[in-house]
C-alpha cells in the first residue's frame, strides 16, 4: 500500500467550550500555533457538536490556490481566495 492510498488518522479533540465562535476561535489558535507541523491538516479542520458528530462546520475555506496552497481564509468567506486568513 502506497503513502497515498493508505488511510489518514484523524485526532477527535473534545473541549469544554459550549459556542461555535469559541471553539472556532480555539482551531484558529491550534492552526496559528501548530501550523508548522507539515503532518497536520488544517485546512479539513471541522467543528461538530459532542452529540452531533456527523453535522461538521467546516473552518478554513480550503479552496486549492493554484499550486501554492490553499485558501486558509475563514470557510465561506467574502472576496478572492489568499494565504492569509482575514480575521475582521
Amino acid at each position: 500500500m502506497s503513502f497515498a492510498t493508505r488511510p489518514r488518522w484523524i485526532i477527535h479533540l473534545p473541549t469544554t467550550l459550549t459556542s461555535l465562535d469559541e471553539v472556532a476561535a480555539l482551531a484558529v489558535a491550534l492552526c496559528d500555533s501548530l501550523g508548522h507541523l507539515a503532518v497536520v491538516d488544517f485546512g479539513e479542520m471541522t467543528l461538530s457538536e459532542e452529540d452531533a458528530q456527523f453535522l461538521r462546520t467546516r473552518v478554513f475555506c480550503d479552496a486549492r490556490l493554484g499550486g501554492v496552497g490553499r485558501c486558509r481564509r475563514p470557510d465561506a468567506h467574502d472576496g478572492p481566495c489568499g494565504q492569509a486568513r482575514n480575521r475582521g
